[in-house]
């Protein structure tokens, strides 16, 4: 499976669903390498039929409309969209 991995400070397990065309979830990149924390993502949609499942699994227990982009912090809170003050809050930034 695809998971890039972006160095940063550590601010826990932070794990970004995206789809690649997404302006938003394009944007959420940028926002989370701007804060400087350390984070994973995978684009889901360049991913193999098999792996997409698996993946659409994971989703969908936290956001049923699979909906992107979805931030998962610490496999406690979810993230869904583009939400600055929210995800500042959430890494106490």
């Amino acid at each position: 499976m695809d998971v890039k991995h972006i160095d940063g400070q550590n601010k826990g397990n932070i794990m970004l669903y995206a789809i690649s065309t997404c302006g938003w979830c394009k944007k959420t990149k940028k926002f989370l390498k701007s804060l400087g924390v350390e984070y994973r993502y995978i684009d889901v949609d360049m991913l193999e039929p098999a792996e997409k499942k698996k993946i659409d699994g994971e989703v969908m227990k936290w956001n049923p409309q699979r909906n992107y982009p979805m931030i998962v912090i610490n496999n406690k809170k979810c993230i869904v969209g583009y939400k600055e003050d929210e995800i500042k809050e959430a890494l106490h930034l």
